[in-house]
């Protein structure tokens, strides 16, 4: 009994839905509503034209060319139109739209359209002048039979007027019309019944629990009936943690991009898969040169040098200097030296591979023995304080110059300052 109530369910549905037509021509006749500000009497004219639409099977947008025109268009007296006495004046319009047709509702089958067109007013006025339009309409059609169906539908029309400031003239059109359809027949398939219960888009789920009732052909599809690889990546939806990916971009099992920072590491052995474009990066597609200093970490002694810092070959620092100057006669280290002597200790913690030699100098006041025992308790005291912050002690040694090779004019006071100082030589085990 089931199948028998289908029969004539199907036979409905394919008078009005079997064929898809190629070419829609529709004649109608309407109304003109037009602005006040156009000086239009009653602020309204009829108006005639006729519609071909061209459809294709692929898509629910077709191209539309409309032709609308009028005849024996009356102005308002009085305006300041500059009219010819005696002539009567006619509007022209043609249009270009795409329309959208919607799923059949019952027994009609609603649409829309956009698009734009020229106006030509064959009595122009100040008021009124020639121009191109903007358009957007509504309707729908009731189908009598499988070519002819009433089209009924409602279009406004904009035009930029020159006088108003920038604001736009409109127009807004009613129509009613026959629409018939003929040429290029696209069958569609009927539908598939299951079981008694019908399978309209013939993916294998009944209409019933199909939460996409109008799959493509050849579409493979979900227990809902829906495509089951939505971003076709291959993975298929109920294991995609990422459905929407881009096309054409490589994917893991997991359906995600595969290499997510771009930098030719895929993400299952990628230690750093955030790594910035442009970034030259190593087997675990981390910065293949962490500190920068041209030196691949792989051959990096020291993967962690300052930025700037002159590097040799195996990407340690050339040179760290230390430069600490004393008082007169003195030892004690001045508290503006203790921030470089930081530095200093901190280079030596990190790279145990290097070794200081501490020197002192003294200015040439005083006797040269005297100078002597003042340089080294200026170099040993470096060393006490770089022993103290951490430094192993075998990386250090403690020299004393004296008064020799002095860098300034021990004649004045500022070169004697310069010469009260201590310098390190850094050497490479």
């Amino acid at each position: 009994m089931k199948k028998l109530l289908l029969i004539p369910v199907l036979l409905a549905g394919s008078l009005a839905l079997a064929n898809q037509k190629k070419y829609e021509i529709s004649p109608m006749i309407g109304y003109n509503f037009a602005e006040t500000n156009l000086n239009i009497k009653d602020d309204g004219y009829p108006v005639g034209g006729v519609e071909l639409q061209f459809n294709t099977p692929d898509s629910k947008i077709s191209p539309e060319f409309s032709v609308l025109y009028s005849q024996g268009v009356d102005y308002k007296s009085g305006t300041a139109a500059k009219f010819k006495p005696g002539q009567d004046t006619k509007v022209t319009r043609g249009m270009f739209n795409g329309v959208y047709t919607f799923d059949k509702q019952s027994s009609f089958i609603p649409f829309a359209k956009l698009g734009a067109g020229v106006e030509n007013i064959s009595n122009a006025s100040d008021s009124v002048k020639n121009g191109f339009f903007f358009d957007a309409g509504a309707g729908a059609k009731v189908p009598f039979t499988e070519n002819i169906a009433l089209k009924l539908e409602a279009i406004y029309m904009a035009k930029l007027g020159s006088n108003n400031a920038g604001f736009a003239d409109s127009n807004l059109v009613t129509m009613v019309g026959i629409t018939f359809a003929f040429g290029g027949d696209e069958t569609k398939a009927a539908p598939v019944i299951i079981d008694g219960d019908i399978d309209g888009d013939k993916d294998g789920v009944i209409d019933a629990v199909d939460d996409c009732p109008n799959t493509l052909a050849g579409v493979t599809v979900d227990a809902k009936g829906c495509d089951a690889d939505k971003d076709k990546d291959g993975v298929l939806n109920a294991v995609d943690d990422c459905p929407n990916t881009l096309a054409g971009v490589t994917v893991d099992a997991k359906g995600c991009d595969a290499d997510k920072d771009k930098d030719g590491v895929l993400n299952a052995v990628d230690d750093c898969p955030n790594t910035l474009a442009g970034v030259t990066v190593d087997a675990k597609g981390c910065d293949a040169d962490k500190d920068k200093d041209g030196v691949l970490n792989a051959q990096d002694l020291c993967p962690d040098t300052l930025a700037g810092e002159a590097v040799s070959s195996d990407g340690c620092p050339k040179m760290v200097s230390l430069n600490v100057n004393f008082e007169n006669n003195s030892a004690v280290i001045k508290s503006g030296s203790f921030a470089d002597i930081d530095v200093y200790a901190r280079f030596l913690k990190e790279n145990t591979n290097y070794s200081a030699k501490i020197i002192g100098y003294t200015d040439s006041r005083g006797s040269a023995s005297y100078n002597q025992k003042l340089s080294e308790k200026r170099a040993n005291a470096i060393v006490t304080d770089l022993i103290s912050k951490g430094v192993n002690s075998k990386q250090l040694s403690a020299v004393g110059a004296g008064e020799n090779n002095p860098i300034a004019n021990n004649a004045t006071t500022e070169g004697r300052a310069q010469n009260r100082r201590i310098e390190a030589e850094l050497t490479r085990n």
